[in-house]
C-alpha cells in the first residue's frame, strides 16, 4: 500500500502493545484526542498464495474471503499456485477474494497445492497429515525429520502428490484442473 503504518482498531486496552514493538498508541492528527493503535507497516519480499483459479494474466480467484489484495500490494514479488489455470478471470467471475493481475508475478499450476491444508471447493483438509504435523511441530528433532521427509527428500510437485496426497483424493482434482 505504500504507508508506513496503518491504523489498527480494537487493541486499547489489551496486553499485546507489551509484547510487540511494531505497536504503539498514536493520537488521532485530526481531533488531536482520540487514541489508537497503530501498527509498523510490513513489507514482504514476496508473498505466496493458492487458490483455487488464477488466468494467465495472474488474475486470481482466491475461493475465499481474505486480506490477500491487501498482502500483494505490499510486497515486492507475488507468487500464485492455483488448482486450475482458466482462459480469464475478472473480479465478477472471482469467487471469493479477487486478485488483479497488476499485483501477481507469476502464476503456477499447483494442484493441491494448500495440502495439507484444504482448498475451497476441491478438497478438505488432510486431517491425519495435520495431526502428525502437528506431533511433529512439538520438539525440534522430531520437526527437522518431518522438514527433511517432506520438504528436502521431494523431488518436485508431482512426487509430493504421489507420496503425501491421498490416493483417493487425486483423480477428481486432477480431472478439475486439467
Amino acid at each position: 500500500m505504500g504507508v508506513p503504518y496503518v491504523p489498527v482498531v480494537g487493541l486499547i486496552g489489551t496486553d499485546l502493545l507489551t509484547r510487540r514493538d511494531d505497536m504503539v498508541v498514536a493520537v488521532d492528527p485530526f481531533d488531536g484526542k482520540t487514541k489508537s493503535v497503530v501498527a509498523k507497516a510490513m513489507t514482504p519480499d514476496i508473498a505466496v498464495f493458492h487458490a483455487v483459479a488464477a488466468d494467465r494474466h495472474g488474475n486470481v480467484s482466491c475461493g475465499y474471503d481474505s486480506e490477500a489484495v491487501i498482502l500483494a500490494e505490499a510486497s515486492g514479488h507475488v507468487v500464485v499456485t492455483a488448482e486450475r489455470i482458466v482462459d480469464h478471470i475478472g473480479e465478477k467471475d472471482a469467487q471469493g477474494t479477487f486478485i488483479p493481475g497488476i499485483h501477481v508475478d507469476s502464476v503456477v499450476h499447483a494442484p493441491f497445492g494448500a495440502h495439507p491444508g484444504g482448498c475451497t471447493g476441491f478438497y478438505g483438509q488432510d486431517k491425519i497429515h495435520m495431526r502428525d504435523y502437528v506431533i511433529t511441530s512439538k520438539d525440534d528433532e522430531s520437526f527437522a525429520e518431518y522438514i527433511r521427509a517432506h520438504v528436502f527428500e521431494v523431488q518436485n510437485h508431482a512426487d509430493y502428490i504421489e507420496r503425501f496426497v491421498p490416493l483417493d483424493w487425486r483423480q477428481p482434482a486432477r480431472a478439475a484442473g486439467a
